[in-house]
């Protein structure tokens, strides 16, 4: 493959297809890479996620993206492989946040890092509660990246992050392939909508959020709501197991 073609704007490697065309022959391995990345990983955070999980799923039925010829990726490898690297690179942000603490959070904001970005995923930890904020954070960018280390750093345990790992994993990476390979099936054309696509997944991955935020400004007007002890969930007690 020449390398002169491909594209030099940074904003342009946010795009799946930059990736999938630079990894030619070995896109399969490349596509679970990035998920291990993107999940286990600080500067994961600036790399594609569900874009590239439905570009993925897409590819295992078409071989062309806007005119552009990719090799074809093969479905079962990425249901399989997918969740795999997923869940090996949660539980490698878990250990790192469990390990280093605030060391990987205590630093300036930089091109690749900002302090809100630490905020909004302890915000989802502390609203949803650990379970629901491991499966949850799967389907938010950036918050995924971020609230496995914070789920170790707060003290949530390896066995009780795994199981949810595991169930988070599956359902993000799987959904978006089977997704994108159902499309890429029944769908002509649909190589084109790609990007209109991941807004429709990113919308309907919100909804459930919504529903938990609404839910909580619910209890906070509750009779409890001015005792900061009570309304605050424990980070790393018992009250969640």
């Amino acid at each position: 493959m020449d390398l002169s073609t491909l594209p030099l704007d940074i904003t342009e490697w946010l795009h799946p297809q930059a990736w999938l065309q630079l990894f030619g022959t070995f896109a399969t391995i490349g596509v679970l890479a990035i998920i291990f990345a993107e999940t286990g990983l600080l500067f994961g955070c600036i790399l594609p996620g569900d874009s590239l999980l439905f570009t993925a799923g897409i590819l295992t039925a078409v071989s062309t993206i806007n005119g552009e010829e990719f090799q074809p990726l093969s479905l079962p490898w990425l249901l399989i492989g997918g969740p795999i690297a997923a869940i090996a690179g949660a539980q490698l942000g878990h250990f790192l946040g469990a390990r280093y603490g605030r060391k990987l959070f205590d630093r300036p904001d930089s091109r690749i890092f900002k302090r809100e970005w630490v905020e909004k995923a302890e915000y989802y930890f502390t609203r949803f509660g650990p379970a629901k904020a491991v499966v949850l954070a799967r389907f938010i960018p950036i918050v995924r990246t971020f609230l496995n280390p914070l789920a170790g750093m707060l003290g949530m345990s390896t066995r009780r992050f795994f199981i949810w790992n595991c169930v988070g994993a599956v359902v993000w990476t799987d959904s978006l392939f089977l997704l994108g390979h159902f499309l890429g099936s029944e769908v002509p054309g649909v190589e084109h909508y790609i990007l209109p696509g991941v807004a429709v997944i990113l919308v309907l991955s919100v909804i459930p959020i919504i529903r938990e935020v609404l839910k909580g400004r619910k209890a906070d007007r509750g009779p409890d709501k001015n005792d900061p002890e009570e309304s605050r969930p424990s980070l790393s007690g018992d009250s969640y197991r």
